[in-house]
């Protein structure tokens, strides 16, 4: 994958979970592998609201869950930080440091890939990598149709290979077949609508 592209990500480094005392302090929970290592990549982006934030650390909140307490410039007192509550903070994914291992890699990294079946079918690009509590999904739409969610764990992706641009997908035999009972859900839905 070319480097521009890799550069032009944003990655999910952290959120501000709200206020902490009266002089603008934030609560932040931190996605890094070390939790303050947060305030180490620059400014830090929201992208919703097209903000950077430069972010310091003052103390911790919950050091076994990542939760930091931080000064953000400009933010001065507890409104202003109230006001940032739900705020994600991001960072491209060019300023982050190469993996130390040739095997492991950012989740960033699995978007635009294209994803192929065991006999070298394209079934196509991975164009989200989402994570609701369960586990790791990926998103993968083709050419046409719909998309398809698939879970990131090695029965179903068992090769991951970033510098070729590509993962191959090991999916069930009746993957894409829907269950009777959704099918007749459907007609039903259609038979009512007006």
């Amino acid at each position: 994958m070319p480097a521009s592209a890799t550069s032009q990500r944003l990655v999910l480094m952290g959120a501000v979970l709200g206020a902490h005392g009266i002089k603008g302090e934030v609560k932040v929970k931190s996605f890094a592998a070390k939790p303050a290592a947060i305030a180490e990549y620059g400014p830090l982006t929201d992208p919703k609201r097209k903000r950077t934030f430069e972010l310091s650390i003052v103390g911790t909140a919950d050091a076994a869950k990542g939760i930091l307490i931080a000064r953000m410039a400009g933010i001065t007192d507890r409104n202003a930080a109230e006001a940032l509550k739900g705020v994600e903070l991001f960072v491209d994914r060019g300023r982050l440091p190469a993996p130390e291992d040739p095997e492991e890699y950012y989740l960033a990294d699995l978007i635009g890939l294209s994803a192929f079946d065991g006999k070298g079918e394209k079934l196509g690009e991975i164009v989200s990598v989402d994570n609701y509590g369960a586990g790791d999904l990926l998103l993968v739409v083709p050419e046409s149709g719909e998309g398809f969610v698939v879970p990131f764990t090695k029965a179903f992706v068992p090769v991951v290979d970033i510098k070729g641009g590509r993962v191959v997908l090991d999916l069930p035999a009746d993957f894409f077949e829907v269950p009777e009972h959704e099918e007749e859900e459907a007609a039903e839905l259609q038979e009512a609508a007006p």
